[in-house]
């Protein structure tokens, strides 16, 4: 085969990225059209017979004159297979000086020979270039595959994607490290680094340890790119597992959710003591402080304002959202470093223990505003309202028994029990229960909610009823 032909222009990649890059589940600007896109960084990774891969860091302007900066791992082959088809990017036009068309490009991060240049940047391999590569030891847990204790020369080089994209791309190395990369960059450390880093140093049993962390230039500061930690290859995600309980529940005629054997409530309990030792591990590293509560009603009402214009719907339940927030409003309540978009998704069940994933906060908010303290009850109400999306998500399948009344009751008494329960857990392991502080709980969960109407409404437009009902039945139960 023919080594890939000379890199494609600048132009012509710009412009291919502006027709792809809206196609994309990691792209965060779907609601505004692309009126360009400028490369910042080509950095060339591989050159071989049969592959070229490159490392794009591109800045997006907006419709709204916005911009926002992302990764694209590239990889050009002259031809791909049926496993890259669905990743390659449109068409160039036919390179009429070499008499055929271009070389096909694609995400490289479907590709195991892609992957395997991140890889190769970690061992050392190949020269970083632009990238910075840190490397954290740790004496007490090495890295998995390293025996000898002497460095990293035996990590895993090869990799395969997990099938799930969401905000970030994340590949597997030998079955025993992941590696993330952050698809949205901004200047600045990402939370998911920061935290994992800090809550490794208290030897927290509640996160895989960080192993490494790669960070490229941007706007004269360093940018986090990516990162590798411990992978669990035996581990079920809390949401999966949650939805199989609720589904037993309601195919069941004549059981109550505790009555069930896949009662989920035993591992609501041990979610909540995770939740609890990982928030005590970040104020202990990362300290804490008191702040007013109006500043904290303050932003959610700005978060409210600023909903309506999104989801109209809420118009006729904006003003009993905002009682709720305003009886938070008095006094202060203390804030740390905390996970900052906690729901199911981010739990992952162990053969021994519960694993919190993904620390970088709500992917709609700022670097900045993911690194501001918070308090505790943001997290443990964004589980809550997992509990609630769980019992709740099933209930249109055609296959479950009862009435719609009667299914309701059902849901509503899973969410409950299995809610109770992660705050129980919760409060025993913290000493101190999160329902003392009620009505700053409840705004929080309304908080939430709000956000994912606006979420969903973006993004699945089908599931936008889901917290829509959700937030007239924690209006229903406030006295």
């Amino acid at each position: 085969m023919n080594a890939p032909d000379p890199f494609p222009g600048l132009d012509e990649i710009e412009s291919r990225l502006a027709r792809w890059l809206p196609s994309q589940r990691w792209f965060a600007a779907k609601t505004q059209p692309i009126t360009s896109v400028r490369i910042l960084l080509r950095h060339t990774l591989a050159v071989t017979e049969e592959v070229r891969a490159e490392h794009l860091v591109v800045e997006v302007e907006l419709g709204d004159a916005s911009r926002q900066v992302y990764q694209v791992p590239l990889g050009f082959r002259a031809t791909v297979g049926h496993a890259l088809s669905a990743w390659t990017l449109p068409a160039a036009s036919v390179d009429r000086e070499s008499g055929r068309d271009p070389d096909v490009a694609y995400d490289g991060l479907h590709d195991p020979e892609v992957i395997g240049r991140y890889a190769a940047l970690l061992t050392g391999d190949i020269a970083a270039g632009p990238f910075g590569v840190h490397l954290v030891e740790d004496p007490v847990e090495p890295v998995p595959g390293v025996t000898d204790g002497s460095g990293h020369e035996e990590w895993p080089t090869r990799g395969r994607a997990l099938g799930a994209e969401q905000s970030n791309t994340s590949v597997v190395l030998g079955e025993t490290l992941l590696l993330k990369m952050f698809r949205r960059l901004a200047p600045g450390i990402n939370p998911d680094v920061e935290l994992h880093r800090a809550l490794g140093e208290a030897h927290s049993a509640q996160v895989a340890r960080l192993r490494a962390w790669l960070d490229v230039p941007l706007h004269g500061a360093r940018a986090t790119a990516a990162m590798a930690q411990d992978f669990e290859p035996n581990a079920a995600d809390g949401w999966s597992m949650a939805l199989g309980s609720v589904r037993d529940l309601l195919v069941e005629a004549d059981l109550y959710a505790g009555e069930l054997g896949t009662d989920f409530a035993a591992e609501s309990r041990r979610i909540g003591s995770a939740v609890a030792d990982v928030h005590a591990s970040l104020a202990d590293r990362l300290g804490s402080r008191r702040t007013p509560l109006a500043d904290t009603v303050a932003a959610m009402r700005r978060r409210l304002d600023s909903a309506l214009g999104t989801v109209p719907e809420l118009a006729d339940l904006a003003p009993s959202i905002r009682s709720v927030f305003d009886a938070a409003a008095e006094g202060s309540t203390s804030v740390q470093r905390i996970h900052g978009d906690l729901h199911l998704g981010q739990v992952l069940r162990t053969p021994e223990r519960w694993l919190l994933i993904d620390f970088e906060g709500e992917p709609a908010k700022t670097l900045e505003q993911r690194r501001t303290p918070d308090s505790p009850l943001r997290d443990i109400a964004g589980m809550i309202r997992s509990f609630d999306y769980a019992a709740h998500y099933p209930l249109s399948s055609t296959d479950m028994n009862g009435t719609a009344s009667q299914r309701e009751f059902r849901a509503r008494e899973w969410a409950q029990r299995n809610a109770d329960a992660f705050t129980d857990g919760y409060a025993a392991a913290y000493g101190r229960d999160p329902r003392d502080a009620l009505p700053l709980l409840r705004a929080y969960e309304l908080d939430k909610a709000v956000y994912e109407a606006v979420y969903e409404t973006h993004h699945r437009p089908r599931w936008v009823a889901l917290p829509l009902a959700a937030i007239r039945r924690l209006l229903d139960g406030v006295d």
